[in-house]
């Protein structure tokens, strides 16, 4: 069975809220976590969460974005650090450039992989770039 995340064309599982993210299923039948109609919605939608961590929230590192994105208190934060850090082959430490399009599609094909155990497509992770 395909996992949630890729059943709901949402790689990031980003969680239901009140936005209304470009390219939502018309019918939100998953009680906890949006539906996009086409994937690369759901990568352009990761991809601005991302951004706005670091422009509204003020996470630099990598370590800082996956504190956020994936909190203690629901996930094994350390691990996931440790898993898209091995993925972008680059430290905790990193500060991503949230305006670059081959970092943060790297970054958002780490989370994707992490989150629902396969490696992402990257022509589908640059689709959801190219809608920003």
């Amino acid at each position: 069975m395909e996992p949630r995340g890729l059943r709901n064309n949402n790689p990031g599982n980003i969680r239901t809220t009140k936005d209304r993210w470009q390219g939502l299923r018309p019918q939100q039948t998953d009680p906890a976590f949006f539906q996009f109609t086409e994937i690369r919605y759901g990568y352009r939608a990761l991809i601005v969460t991302l951004q706005n961590y670091r422009r509204k929230h003020g996470c630099r590192t990598v370590s800082d974005f996956i504190r956020r994105w994936a909190p203690p208190v629901e996930n094994n934060t350390d691990a996931y650090i440790r898993r898209v850090c091995r993925e972008m082959d680059v430290t905790d430490t990193y500060v991503p450039d949230v305006d670059d399009k081959a970092t943060m599609c790297a970054f958002a094909a780490a989370i994707s992989l992490v989150e629902n155990g396969v490696p992402a497509d990257m022509r589908e992770v640059e689709a959801g770039w190219n809608l920003i």
